[in-house]
């Protein structure tokens, strides 16, 4: 059950780098959240599989750092593709 802590805890560290990171108007908004709380979960996931408990505190740390140190590169390099990708695409339609 407290795997959904980790859940909601990943979702609010992807949603605050989507709005820290540069660039959001270029992925949706949904992204980061989703990102964030599916590398919570997996490491929460993999924690409690090795046999750590809720009550090491080593697996809340990592629920917590895991979404950042994840989804802050991912975001950096999804955006510079969508930004790189639209700028090809109006130097095609003649656009820009």
């Amino acid at each position: 059950m407290q795997i959904l802590l980790a859940f909601i805890a990943g979702a609010a560290i992807g949603i605050a780098l989507h709005f820290g990171l540069p660039g959001r108007g270029s992925r949706g908004v949904v992204l980061a959240p989703m990102i964030g709380a599916a590398a919570s979960g997996i490491v929460w996931s993999a924690l409690t599989w090795a046999g750590v408990g809720i009550d090491n505190p080593w697996i809340w740390l990592s629920a917590l750092v895991a979404p950042a140190v994840v989804t802050a590169p991912i975001l950096a390099v999804i955006t510079r593709a969508r930004v790189n990708a639209d700028q090809r695409e109006r130097e095609r339609l003649g656009i820009a």
